[in-house]
């Protein structure tokens, strides 16, 4: 994962400092959200059995929304920060929550949650693509050429064997579904650029308003007479991606961002896929052959390569999730 020039977030000088972690918590609270984000894919799979496709999405931003209000109330003026503008909520908004998410959503009612995860794990390679094309001090450099050759071979590999093993329906869904991390990265491009000292709780706590806004109107219009069947897996699928897999994620990215090397937080990009695959294989014993492995392998070599040679042109400054 390219490093960011500057922090699209950066501190307030009102802040109060706080002491730095010891190494042990940061490791611990970073392996918490590495467990976190790898579980919330199995998590999206078990409640779509009894939730609508984007009814549930839009169910869970409409509480992360409601979360993210409280926690706002408590800490945006500690945090500190300008108020986002118009343009930069409905961006994040629209593309990150509403778009990103509601590909995830759709692609997992047609896909195992453990294949998605590993096709989204190539994320930070688009992510460096989108800010190569809009953001000038983050130009690609030819040694992250072989990164995204071998990124882009291990997607390659997943579509000639484990997603043509699933049925010709799979592949096209397996297209669409890159269009997620793209769209992320584009969202998360804009704000880096336009978003130099905005309040990131305020930006996101608005951002998640609209998309589930949006996310409200296509379900009213796609799926219409589709029941919400509010068993026990149900809710606890949505509180638990509402309240851990948004807030609580999101709480813990921004902390550690603040007190821990960007080095140290782009582990997270190689654990999560890791954690979604074993879930899924234990949780609802999705198959996970050795192509799988091998494009997994693949992507995240490509991840590392591209990653390491952007920290060796640029001070890495970690950069906040698209996904929380």
């Amino acid at each position: 994962m390219r490093a960011a020039a500057r922090d699209p977030y950066p501190r307030s000088e009102s802040r109060v400092s706080s002491p730095h972690p010891s190494p042990l918590k940061a490791f611990l609270l970073t392996a918490l959200l590495c467990l976190i984000w790898g579980s919330t894919w199995v998590v999206i799979k078990s409640g779509l059995e009894d939730l609508p496709t984007l009814g549930s999405a839009a169910a869970r931003f409409t509480l992360a929304a409601l979360c993210m209000s409280g926690l706002c109330a408590l800490f945006a003026a500690r945090e500190g920060g300008a108020r986002p503008g118009l343009a930069l909520t409905l961006v994040l908004g629209s593309l990150n929550f509403a778009g990103s998410y509601g590909i995830v959503y759709w692609t997992e009612s047609k896909l195992p949650s453990a294949l998605v995860s590993v096709l989204w794990a190539v994320y930070p390679l688009l992510q460096a693509i989108v800010g190569h094309v809009f953001l000038p001090s983050e130009r690609v450099a030819r040694a992250q050429v072989l990164g995204f050759g071998l990124g882009f071979l291990g997607v390659a590999a997943l579509f000639a064997t484990d997603l043509r093993g699933l049925g010709p329906a799979a592949l096209p869904a397996g297209a669409v579904l890159l269009l997620s991390p793209l769209i992320s990265a584009i969202g998360t491009t804009y704000v880096k650029k336009h978003g130099g000292g905005t309040s990131s709780m305020l930006l996101n706590r608005n951002a998640m308003f609209v998309g589930a806004a949006l996310l409200w109107i296509v379900a009213f219009a796609s799926e219409r007479g589709v029941p919400f069947h509010w068993t026990g897996a149900a809710l606890f699928s949505l509180a638990y991606l509402a309240v851990f897999g948004t807030v609580v994620a999101f709480g813990l990215y921004f902390w550690l961002l603040r007190h821990s090397p960007a080095n140290r937080l782009s582990v997270i990009a190689y654990v999560t896929p890791a954690v979604a695959l074993v879930l899924g294989l234990v949780v609802r014993q999705e198959p996970v052959g050795p192509w799988t492995l091998a494009g997994l392998g693949l992507i995240l070599l490509g991840v590392w390569l591209v990653h390491r040679s952007g920290l060796s042109r640029a001070p890495a400054v970690a950069r906040p999730p698209a996904n929380s």
